[in-house]
């Protein structure tokens, strides 16, 4: 196994009015995502309590029987709000599904909102105390943060900086609370997550309980990604790929399982997954294509983008 390749980032550092520091910044987050496409982050924006806190309330949700976590399971709204039970997500590639179950938070809008019909309500909670209060602190933090490195990829990319902000703002993004729990039995071939790419413009994963994460290196290696004290890790999706023409990286990944001595623990996992508004166009920006990189993908919006993932992923059934 190789050494974690991912570079560390101060998110401060593009906020702190330092000409420098900021220019600094956006070049080795630029450079990281088109050559590795994960970078660590600090200063971003979460505290350590709030962290604590936020683990504190998935683990007591997941903790809960089955028969009550499955009242919060809705039919119909392809895992996009609400809890999803135990198998029931596979990797596009893969007939078996991931060891795991997972609860999704979503988007919320002022009831004047004209997106307001658009976003499927949340579900409610109420067997844990601040549980959605908890999720609406975690996701409008993540909201800002990512925010702030959209603006700075941006620039990176020679776009005006507030290129993303129109279509991030009130976007679809989804707030996802993983467990993964002690495995049992020999799985048939899965892993706890099967290798794939995320869907959106950037996934940003707060810290863990355990190890596992591991991206696929243009080596072919699987490399570990540990994220240190304080620190979340953020990569890029394959909607980001797909605009920028395959210059910025949507690197593939996984959970793999824990030593056998350790299958009797769980791993809790919350990454925030930012999604633009439906109708932003991915076509591929005209500075990304050229003669050395030719144009890769055909015109789609999010949207439509979305839902061809869901189906292949096994949460929604094609119509």
């Amino acid at each position: 196994m190789s050494k974690t390749i991912v570079p560390c980032v101060d998110l401060q550092d593009f906020l702190s009015g330092d000409s420098a520091k900021r220019k600094n910044f956006i070049s080795t987050l630029g450079k990281a995502y088109e050559e590795v496409g994960f970078v660590s982050v600090v200063n971003h924006g979460l505290t350590d309590a709030e962290i604590e806190k936020l683990y504190t309330k998935v683990t007591d949700f997941f903790s809960m029987q089955s028969p009550t976590k499955r009242q919060y399971e809705i039919e119909g709204l392809a895992g996009q709000r609400g809890y999803t039970s135990f198998g029931k997500e596979s990797a596009k590639q893969s007939d078996v599904p991931d060891l795991k179950e997972f609860f999704q938070f979503g988007q919320t809008v002022a009831e004047d909102s004209a997106l307001k019909s658009r976003y499927p309500e949340n579900v409610q909670v109420s067997e844990v105390a601040e549980f959605n209060d908890t999720l609406v602190e975690t996701y409008r933090k993540f909201e800002q943060s990512g925010a702030h490195l959209l603006r700075a990829i941006a620039l990176y990319l020679g776009l005006e900086e507030e290129y993303f902000t129109p279509h991030i703002t009130e976007g679809n993004s989804i707030l996802r609370c993983i467990h993964y729990p002690p495995i049992t039995e020999d799985p048939i071939s899965a892993i706890r997550a099967e290798q794939h790419e995320d869907i959106n413009l950037i996934t940003l994963l707060v810290g863990a309980s355990a190890d596992g994460l591991e991206l696929l290196n243009k080596q072919d290696e699987w490399v570990a990604v540990n994220a240190g004290p304080g620190e979340i890790v953020v990569n890029v999706g394959d909607m980001l790929q797909r605009l920028t023409n395959n210059k910025l990286r949507s690197t593939t990944h996984r959970v793999v399982n824990p030593p056998r001595e350790k299958w009797h623990t769980h791993r809790y996992s919350i990454p925030f997954f930012l999604h633009p508004k439906a109708e932003m166009k991915l076509d591929c920006l005209d500075s990304c294509v050229s003669e050395d990189r030719p144009l890769a993908y055909d015109p789609i919006t999010a949207g439509e983008y979305l839902e061809e993932r869901l189906i292949e992923i096994g949460l929604l059934k094609k119509a």
